[in-house]
């Protein structure tokens, strides 16, 4: 049974005796019944067995992690580790504190803090996990039913940690949780295992469970065509709302809000901080304040995406006439955009590697800024990677990324394994070229200045190319005049 504190956070008002014991009483049981498994557990058993494989005889500890302080007493919604979720299943917003472990003979055991029995103080009076405040948590046999894992009250942790070291190697995932990574390396230093030694075998644990992911199983395909149709979803409501983000004021605020409506209404939330982007802040690569007006006559940028509550999340750009037509300089930019990204998904196909797709799209966005007279070198010489790269003043980033439960996904992978890795079937990512003329830009024609375009799908590749998971939403400028139109029209 957990005491109630002596001294009481200064918000809170003691308890009397009598409310103690009245606050017990008269509660409808726990249901007897136990959760059906998550769905990602037909799939999770077999992740584990492979991260196990990659380290035979060895301890890996995997954190959920821990709340996150966002000012004083009040903590960033919480989100679980990427590694974490795809080992366990468990997305949303579970399971703060908790910690996943990978025995030497790849057993492998969650251990959990359960919730707390209704006479037991916790119920009430704590804020961080009391079911008054936070809702009801699972019991140990819920949790296990859920994850099909064997789960271990949280009490335990520091003694299994501490089980046969220094003898049993031990990794974990330093950045997962800080205060755990830390006790763990004083057990080390108790044990005089080399902690600098144990870092560097750490750094490669973190290392195999992003490269685990970067080949998804069905289970994550389902989620990320999901994902990307929730997405449009969301798409489909900015547009219907952007006379209204004109009207308004702030138009960039007002899109932000509606998408992000829809994530959190369909999904977990959005996977990744909005761009919506209006003239000119469309070609600031990652505006996020999201303060400006829409106008008539504008482009808007809308890079979005939701994260599905399994954690898995779309990543789709389209840039929107906010009048429901292009002009004749924003069409030319735009079919520019268009036919890189078009080279890149002709690009997008096993056997090929990874920044294939890049120099794909990279080369159409060269040769059209020649055509354009703005390079001031060919294109030829633009594109040499030692001595030009001219291009890039206009598409300083890359094309694409890995695509999964995080937007950036299988980033502590290793470069031979993305950059210079090969697209395999299964792997999932975007493709997504742009041009960003700013207005003060004075090597570009007038009537350029002020635009920023980027077309972004997300794709898996399959055996013979690739499938465009964001398919729902279009991309041909004629197609998007009209699907404005449509909507509109409703």
């Amino acid at each position: 049974m957990t005491e109630q504190p002596t001294e009481l956070p200064n918000r809170q008002t003691p308890f009397s005796e009598p409310f103690k014991r009245f606050i017990c009483e008269d509660w409808a049981p726990y249901p007897a019944e136990l959760p059906q498994p998550l769905p990602a557990t037909a799939w999770t058993a077999a992740r584990r067995e492979a991260i196990a494989a990659q380290f035979p005889g060895e301890r890996l500890v995997i954190p959920a992690g821990a709340f996150k302080v966002r000012s004083n007493d009040t903590d960033f919604r919480y989100r679980a580790h990427s590694a974490f979720v795809h080992l366990t299943g468990l997305g949303g917003d579970r399971e703060p504190d908790a910690v996943l472990i990978i025995e030497p003979g790849g057993e492998a055991a969650l251990y959990f803090k359960p919730r707390a029995p209704r006479t037991d103080p916790e119920f009430y009076a704590d804020a961080r996990y009391g079911e008054m405040w936070v809702g009801q948590r699972e019991s140990l046999d819920e949790m296990s039913a859920l994850t099909g894992l064997r789960v271990v009250p949280i009490d335990g942790l520091y003694a299994a940690l501490a089980a046969g070291v220094p003898d049993v190697p031990l990794r974990i995932v330093r950045d997962a949780n800080e205060t755990l990574t830390a006790r763990v390396d004083a057990l080390r230093t108790a044990s005089e295992v080399d902690v600098a030694a144990a870092t560097s075998r750490d750094n490669e644990l973190t290392i195999a469970l992003s490269e685990l992911r970067l080949v998804k199983d069905a289970f994550e395909l389902d989620e990320l065509r999901e994902a990307c149709r929730m997405t449009a979803v969301g798409f489909e409501a900015v547009v219907a709302d952007l006379p209204e983000a004109v009207r308004r004021g702030r138009g960039e605020r007002w899109v932000e809000g509606v998408f992000g409506l829809h994530a959190r209404h369909q999904g977990n939330a959005v996977g990744y901080d909005t761009i919506a982007a209006g003239a000119d802040h469309a070609t600031t690569l990652h505006w996020i304040r999201n303060d400006g007006e829409l106008r008539p006559g504008d482009l808007l940028l809308l890079d979005a995406g939701v994260e599905a509550e399994s954690l898995y999340t779309a990543d789709i750009t389209r840039t929107l006439p906010v009048s429901g037509t292009y002009s004749p300089a924003q069409r030319k930019v735009y079919q520019a955009v268009l036919e890189a990204q078009a080279a890149g998904l002709a690009a997008a196909k096993p056997g090929a590697t990874f920044s294939d797709v890049h120099k794909a799209a990279i080369a159409v966005i060269a040769r059209k800024l020649e055509e354009w007279g703005i390079l001031p070198v060919t294109a030829e010489e633009s594109l040499d990677p030692t001595t030009g790269g001219q291009h890039r003043r206009w598409m300083v980033h890359g094309t694409s990324h890995h695509l999964g439960i995080d937007v950036h996904d299988c980033a502590q992978a290793r470069n031979e394994n993305y950059r210079e890795g090969t697209l395999r079937p299964g792997m999932v990512i975007t493709v997504e070229p742009g041009l960003y003329f700013k207005s003060t830009d004075l090597l570009v024609p007038e009537e350029l200045r002020g635009i920023g375009v980027r077309i972004e799908d997300d794709i898996a590749i399959t055996s013979d190319g690739c499938e465009i998971l964001s398919s729902h939403l279009p991309r041909d400028p004629d197609e998007v005049e009209a699907w404005i139109a449509d909507i509109w029209s409703r």
